[in-house]
């Protein structure tokens, strides 16, 4: 409903606040964004993106929120990715152009857990995928990239606290990923395909976890009404109070 002084109240919850979607598949995390920015009748901004392949856990901030954002994109991740082995592609991920590899041998599930746990765990350096934002003399890697030129991209030492195989059937393995800001989930598929000698891209990539905001509490934003459901927008003091929280 429109108020006399031309609002329609949403502005008038006071500072904004934090809201928790999980972004489906097929559409970028700006685009989601868009959707709550449009039913809030608020700006909004995001504390960490999601490929548009990738689903899950997006933390918003709405209205005055958007100026802690920070806070929270600086909060460890959780992943679960389906890495398929039976193939590189252009993106890392199943978006991009397939190169098939020959295995005679696939490998066993111990292998691939020796290795997570080798070369995946604690501080190492990575390169990210060509396909990324990452910014390379001025310019945004995907767009070299989508020119058929290879960006050229540096290492950069990323951290996860924990990594596991949950399960394995060939060629696919389901990998959960704890890791800091800055960490790329393709890049790993990439990686760990070429140190076992098969393929390696993202079949499918969900974030799970912001820090201490979970799948269990975020919302489909293409399914929210208008105005907002009370209680869905979790007040700045209390989001950044449970980011302090053990």
């Amino acid at each position: 409903m429109t108020r006399k002084d031309g609002s329609n109240g949403q502005e008038d919850r006071g500072a904004g606040g934090i809201v928790v979607l999980d972004k489906p598949p097929g559409i970028s995390s700006m685009t989601a964004i868009a959707i709550l920015r449009r039913k809030a009748g608020m700006k909004a901004g995001h504390a960490g993106t999601l490929d548009p392949l990738a689903t899950g856990v997006l933390v918003v901030g709405l209205g005055k929120a958007t100026k802690t954002l920070d806070r929270f994109m600086k909060t460890r991740k959780t992943y679960l990715t389906d890495v398929d082995l039976s193939a590189f592609t252009t993106t890392d991920d199943r978006e991009g152009e397939r190169s098939e590899v020959e295995i005679s041998d696939p490998p066993v599930q111990n292998q691939i857990e020796e290795i997570l746990a080798d070369r995946f765990h604690g501080t190492f350096p990575q390169v990210p995928p060509d396909f990324s934002a990452k910014k390379v003399d001025g310019r945004r890697a995907y767009a070299t990239a989508r020119g058929g030129e290879k960006p050229k991209l540096e290492a950069r030492d990323v951290e996860v606290h924990r990594i596991r195989l949950l399960k394995f059937t060939w060629p696919l393995a389901t990998i959960e990923i704890v890791c800091e800001k800055g960490f790329y989930v393709r890049s790993l598929a990439r990686d760990l395909g070429r140190m076992l000698g098969t393929g390696g891209h993202c079949a499918s990539i969900r974030r799970t976890a912001v820090g201490p905001f979970t799948l269990e509490e975020a919302r489909d934003p293409e399914g929210l009404p208008i105005p907002l459901p009370a209680g869905l927008v979790i007040p700045t003091s209390v989001a950044l109070s449970r980011l302090e929280s053990p």
